[in-house]
C-alpha cells in the first residue's frame, strides 16, 4: 500500500476553500487501489489535526506520529491554498524529509504566488503579461506612482503581490478610492501592484501531465457579473453569479494557438509540475496577457480546472494516482 497524506486547510484566508479542494480529491482517491489515505488539516499555528482533532507530528524520518502511535508517509498532497502550501514553504519541508508530494516545487510555487516576480519571469520568458507599476512602500513617492497610473490608465486594480489570485484585489476607478485600496493591499503584502484596468475576456487553461505528455486544455471562459470582477468570493463561494464556460467560444485559431503556446512555454519555463491553471486576458482589441499562474487550483465544485480536465476526456482519479504510483 502507498500510503498518502492528505495536507489541507493551513489557517490562511483560503483555509475554507482548501477545505473543499480537499474534498474534491478525498473523493477521488478513497477507493483508489494499493492507496491508504490519511487526511489532516492543518492549523493557523501548523499543528496537523485528524478528524476526530487528535495532534499529529510529520518527522524527518517520514513517520507520521500521534501519540505511541506511527505511520509510514510515502507520498503527500499537499492541498493547502495561500500560505504555506502556494508559497512553496511546505514544498521546502517536504523536499528536506525526501518525502514525493503532489504539485510544483519549492521554487515554483514561490515565483508564482509572487505577482511581481511572476511577470519578472514571464517577460524574461517572452511572454506578454498586463502592465504594471510595483511598489515597494505605502509613502508618498511611492503613492505618487500609483496616481499617476490611474490618470493614464483611468482605472487599475491595486493587487497584494503575496496572496492568492483574488485575495487583496481592489479596482479603483476614482482617485478618492486609491488610497484606501493601498492600505488594505499593504496590510496584506510588502509588495504591491498596481495593474491597468482593461476590458477583457478572462479566459483559463488547464496544464498538466497525463499519460507521459504535457496536456494543455482548450482554454475555458469566466464571465464575471458586470457590476463587479472575478473577485475571491465570485471565484469561489457556492452564491458566486460568475458564469464559467468549460470551452470557450469565438476565438481564432491563431488565438487560440498563441494561448497553447504561451502555457506551454510558462509550464515549461517556470518548471511547473503536476498541474497549474494558467489564465489569460483577452481584450477588446484583440491583444491577449497572459495574466497569472496558479500552482495549486482550487477544486471546488465550481472550480475551473477540474471541469476543463474532464472536458478533456481525462478522468481526475486514474491521473494523481497514477502520478501518486510514480513518484513513489
Amino acid at each position: 500500500m502507498i500510503n498518502t497524506l492528505l495536507i489541507c486547510g493551513g489557517g490562511s484566508s483560503e483555509h475554507d476553500v482548501s477545505l473543499r479542494t480537499a474534498d474534491f480529491i478525498e473523493r477521488h482517491l478513497l477507493n483508489a487501489d494499493e492507496i491508504e489515505l490519511l487526511r489532516v488539516e492543518m492549523d493557523s499555528s501548523g499543528q496537523l489535526r485528524d478528524r476526530v482533532g487528535r495532534v499529529h507530528e510529520l518527522g524527518q524520518d517520514r513517520q507520521l506520529r500521534c501519540g505511541a502511535e506511527s505511520w509510514p508517509v510515502h507520498y503527500v498532497v499537499p492541498a493547502i491554498h495561500g500560505y504555506p502550501g502556494e508559497t512553496g514553504d511546505l514544498q521546502s519541508m517536504l523536499e528536506l524529509y525526501r518525502i514525493p508530494y503532489y504539485g510544483c516545487g519549492p521554487e515554483a510555487s514561490k515565483i508564482c504566488f509572487n505577482k511581481v516576480t511572476t511577470k519578472l519571469w514571464l517577460s524574461a520568458l517572452g511572454i506578454d503579461n498586463t502592465p504594471y507599476q510595483f511598489l515597494c512602500r505605502n509613502d508618498a513617492e511611492e503613492i505618487t506612482k500609483a496616481t499617476m497610473a490611474l490618470q493614464q490608465w483611468g482605472a487599475v486594480f491595486i493587487k497584494a503581490s503575496n496572496q492568492g489570485s483574488s485575495v487583496g484585489c481592489y479596482k479603483v476607478t476614482a482617485a478618492e478610492q486609491l488610497q484606501p485600496a493601498l492600505d488594505e493591499a499593504f496590510a496584506l503584502s510588502p509588495y504591491v501592484l498596481v495593474e491597468k484596468c482593461l476590458s477583457v475576456r478572462e479566459l483559463e487553461v488547464a496544464a498538466y501531465p497525463y499519460d507521459g505528455e504535457l496536456i494543455i486544455t482548450p482554454p475555458g471562459e469566466v464571465c464575471a457579473p458586470a457590476d463587479t470582477f472575478y473577485n475571491y468570493e465570485e471565484k469561489y463561494a457556492e452564491g458566486s453569479r460568475a458564469v464559467t464556460h468549460v470551452e470557450a467560444q469565438g476565438l481564432s485559431e491563431a488565438q487560440l494557438n498563441w494561448i497553447h503556446e504561451a502555457a506551454k512555454r510558462a509550464f515549461v519555463g517556470l518548471q511547473l509540475k503536476d498541474l497549474s491553471r494558467i489564465d489569460f486576458f483577452l481584450t477588446d482589441n484583440g491583444d491577449i496577457y497572459l495574466n497569472e499562474v496558479n500552482t495549486f487550483p482550487g477544486m471546488t465544485t465550481i472550480s475551473m480546472f477540474p471541469k476543463m480536465m474532464e472536458n478533456a476526456g481525462h478522468e481526475f482519479g486514474r491521473y494523481l494516482t497514477g502520478l501518486i504510483r510514480a513518484a513513489v
